[in-house]
């Protein structure tokens, strides 16, 4: 069964590179038009035109979605473009690495601020118009880290551990508008911040997955694509665990 998402919109934060890039022209690929937000105002407009490129409908809309004001200003722009909201991809994201002993506490602060209060700001926005058509899809993008943990990565883990509580709470919250909330949680993927791993340290991460591989952003795309379509419909509530075995 192809997936066909023709006549709905989209928003992705976090969507100008990497993990969200891919989830862009994946739901692009099935016909879905598609907001890019990134903090970057030339990344987002980039690739808004290459979506654009492939015959679908896209703007980039340059927004902090840390911050409140700028959050509901990215949602209007987003209504007054493609009138109503389908789905809500949560992507946006930062890494403050470090052991708890050594981490400062603005560290923590920005991860959990970037990477889940963020979430919060957005899906609280996209209830208005969702709850209003009786209909929509948010997935966010957690991480396998947010349910194992990963020594040096506290404040990283606390915040996708804390998306998914909140995945699973406005599940209960929408679903009687008939308002899906998932959630994908990633394994380790071959991005650039992996690209930078020493080959030792890349080849005890692939020995230590089942599937020996790290995964791709297709796959992650792949996951998402597949929450947003009809096929779906039937699932909330759900962390759906894309990382070839290292945690089940």
């Amino acid at each position: 069964m192809k997936i066909d998402l023709s006549g709905k919109s989209a928003l992705i934060t976090g969507g100008g590179r990497g993990i969200g890039r891919e989830i862009a022209f994946k739901l692009a690929s099935a016909g879905c038009d598609v907001a890019i937000c990134d903090i970057d105002a030339t990344t987002a407009e980039a690739t808004a035109k290459d979506l654009e490129a492939t015959g679908i409908k896209s703007i980039g809309i340059a927004a902090n979605v840390a911050d409140a004001a700028s959050v509901e200003a990215m949602f209007k722009t987003f209504i007054e473009k493609f009138g109503k909201m389908d789905i809500l991809v949560n992507n946006a994201g930062i890494t403050r690495d470090g052991l708890v002993m050594r981490m400062k506490e603005e560290d923590w602060d920005a991860v959990l601020t970037v990477n889940l209060k963020s979430a919060f700001l957005c899906c609280r926005e996209a209830a208005r118009p969702m709850m209003k058509a009786r209909s929509g899809t948010i997935i966010s993008i957690a991480s396998i880290v947010g349910l194992m943990g990963n020594a040096g990565q506290a404040n990283y883990a606390a915040a996708k551990a804390g998306m998914i509580g909140l995945t699973k709470t406005l599940a209960k919250e929408f679903s009687s508008r008939n308002i899906t909330v998932n959630a994908v949680a990633p394994g380790f993927i071959k991005t650039a911040m992996t690209d930078k791993l020493t080959d030792d340290d890349r080849a005890k991460l692939t020995n230590a997955i089942p599937l020996e591989r790290l995964g791709y952003p297709d796959d992650i795309a792949n996951a998402v694509l597949f929450l947003a379509s009809p096929m779906a419909s039937y699932i909330t509530g759900h962390v759906l665990s894309v990382n070839g075995g290292l945690y089940m």
